[in-house]
């Protein structure tokens, strides 16, 4: 599968009014998300579950890697133009995630961190995650997104459970013992009152 087959749209805005921000995402480019992407992996709340703390070289090999790979797509996410997190945007037919549970072919997983830590500790996991999520549901024909945070991760799991994501089962990755988790676009659609974005950035 490739994305010649299963396209996402590359750019996503949207003006959330519970934080009174602007959301955005864009994919990430080696020239200008290299040092700063090395900097979040690099960061003591990010180490224990990502494990990419990585020298720069290193980096820069892995990122031209995942990049490449036609099965995900990286993000850079800003709060009111300001990069603070990263994302992988995966489909779940090609990823290991698909040895788990009965995928479908257009399932999308999702993977972040707030890298920024001056926007830790301040309400913005909940309101990115759903707009992330609200992006991927942006492919009509995907009816389900899942995700697998490390198990020992409560604080993510908990902020996944308020965006609308369901606990499945515990499972063991090669990386981690991961938390499978789903999200149905009926249950998203039906938990989150669209009048709290602003309409105009839907396009």
């Amino acid at each position: 599968m490739s994305k010649s087959i299963l396209t996402r749209k590359e750019n996503f805005t949207i003006y959330d009014r519970t934080i009174d921000k602007e959301i955005s995402f864009r994919p990430v480019t080696l020239t200008e998300d290299l040092q700063r992407i090395h900097q979040w992996m690099n960061c003591p709340h990010v180490i224990p579950f990502w494990k990419l703390n990585f020298s720069l070289e290193k980096m820069h090999a892995h990122l031209t890697k995942a990049i490449a790979d036609p099965h995900q797509t990286l993000y850079i996410g800003s709060l009111n133009g300001v990069p603070m997190s990263y994302w992988e945007s995966y489909w779940a037919m090609d990823d290991i995630i698909a040895n788990y549970y009965p995928a479908e072919k257009f399932d999308q997983g999702i993977h972040l961190l707030i890298g920024d830590t001056q926007f830790l500790g301040q309400g913005l996991a909940l309101p990115l995650l759903r707009a992330m999520t609200m992006f991927q549901f942006q492919t009509p024909e995907t009816q389900k997104i899942i995700t697998e945070p490390d198990a020992r991760n409560q604080k993510m799991i908990h902020i996944f459970k308020k965006c609308g994501f369901e606990f499945q089962k515990e499972i063991d990755l090669p990386d981690k013992t991961g938390a499978l988790m789903k999200c149905d676009r009926t249950k998203f659609e039906k938990l989150w009152d669209q009048n709290i974005f602003s309409p105009a950035n839907f396009d």
